[in-house]
């Protein structure tokens, strides 16, 4: 049987291997790490059909390194362990042995911790793959073993060499005489994705009669697609770029443009976990104090998709993003954090005042620990003023209220507790 195009067009190495090339360039952070032969462990973070799968089998066929493979959605614990004995088993015989998972951010905590001491000891490269943020989906104790190297989408230049490349070499579309005509349509569907454009090119090839040649342009890119709406994967469909202009409508107090970024994402097989956690992300980021019901709004979103599924879950989906567009906006929360992070940054490990201090034992309330330390419930509206940042830092302000009635009513308490400190 006859491989699909993309499997047949796979890269053996890297000069055949396009795009990333602040990966694998001449002189880039990988490929110089290829050609030493000293490999660490990584995770390739990027959307599907960009290559990672590819450049994880093209690092262990040049350094000649016994190659093992997981899957995070079938493996379980069992699984790893079981590859990790023949790993090291394999260890003092040949070049370290390379394991690659795909998709490492749907295994769970006990799974990315049966990893952590063969990656430690050395024991194994681990090689990951996923399209979702390493930093949300992948355990801190693995994540600070494993550089984190980001892949981007293909652009033009690159997807019109994958195709030069497809129609030059592949045996199948020679023979096809393949013409290309255009080039518009099937670049804009393939959204960045190689496969996708490979996948799109299969299509078109099985659907056109033995003995006509293979003809390329928008008008039979655009008929095939529609005739075959699920011939290709689409659960990545243009997934940064889409993700990225649904939330920004959102900011921008757009709900029919969030609703159609929405159903953009419906109709290709987002996952709506991943819509989800963002509408949660943008309640706190864009929403924050001007309406704090979004937040719960979001979270009880979360929830209900958990419970009812798809396709019902497509409503509260709606209801929520309709709910964070209209609402009053506020960044006062995410500013106010990532100042404060600035200043700890520049300013160091500050001391904490002593009476702010823990004071468990007798040595400790000797030495003064929380002594002068006034407890806010014993005065009147239950606020005291007494100091509450360290000496060097009581002249910094990090949260600063934005223009909404909500923040303002906080803002105005503040005033009234602080005075001039919140003018």
């Amino acid at each position: 049987m006859l491989q699909p195009l993309a499997e047949r067009l796979r890269p053996k190495s890297l000069d055949e291997y396009i795009g990333q090339e602040h990966l694998v360039g001449e002189g880039a952070v990988l490929r110089r790490m290829i050609e030493s032969g000293n490999i660490s462990s990584f995770i390739l973070w990027g959307p599907p059909g960009v290559g990672k799968t590819t450049l994880a089998h093209i690092i262990s066929v040049q350094l000649k390194a016994p190659f093992y493979t997981l899957s995070a959605v079938q493996a379980g614990v069992k699984e790893v362990r079981e590859v990790l004995e023949r790993c090291r088993t394999n260890l003092f015989t040949q070049a370290r042995p390379i394991l690659f998972i795909d998709e490492i951010h749907r295994f769970n905590k006990s799974q990315q911790d049966s990893l952590l001491a063969a990656v430690e000891r050395g024991t194994v490269t681990l090689i990951g793959a996923t399209t979702e943020n390493p930093s949300f989906e992948v355990i801190r104790p693995l994540l600070s073993r494993c550089q984190v190297y980001v892949l981007q989408p293909l652009d033009k230049e690159h997807l019109d060499k994958l195709l030069q490349r497809a129609i030059t070499y592949d045996k199948v579309l020679q023979q096809r005489q393949t013409k290309i005509e255009e080039t518009t349509a099937l670049f804009r569907y393939s959204g960045g994705d190689a496969r996708k454009l490979l996948n799109i090119l299969d299509l078109i090839e099985q659907a056109t009669p033995e003995g006509e040649p293979l003809v390329i342009n928008d008008r039979i890119v655009t008929e095939r697609l529609q005739q075959n709406p699920a011939a290709y994967d689409k659960n990545g469909e243009m997934h940064y770029d889409i993700i990225s202009a649904f939330i920004k409508s959102i900011r921008g107090s757009d709900p029919d443009a969030a609703l159609y970024w929405l159903a953009r994402m419906i109709d290709g097989g987002e996952d709506p976990a991943f819509i989800a956690r963002r509408l949660v992300i943008s309640a706190s980021e864009d929403i924050g104090l001007a309406n704090p019901n979004a937040l719960l709004l979001a979270n009880a979103c979360f929830d209900t998709l958990q419970k009812i599924g798809w396709p019902e879950g497509r409503i509260p989906l709606a209801e929520t993003t309709i709910y964070l567009a209209t609402s009053p906006k506020s960044n006062s929360a995410y500013l106010g954090i990532d100042q404060a992070l600035a200043y700890v940054r520049e300013s160091g490990n500050l001391p904490v005042p002593l009476h702010l201090r823990n004071a468990p034992t007798q040595l400790m309330k000797e030495l003064n620990y929380g002594k002068e330390y006034r407890y806010a419930h014993d005065f009147p509206g239950h606020f005291v003023n007494q100091q509450y940042l360290p000496d060097e830092a009581t002249a910094q302000r990090f949260w600063i209220a934005q223009n909404s009635p909500a923040e303002e009513k906080l803002a105005e308490n503040m005033r009234r507790l602080w005075g001039e400190r919140y003018k």
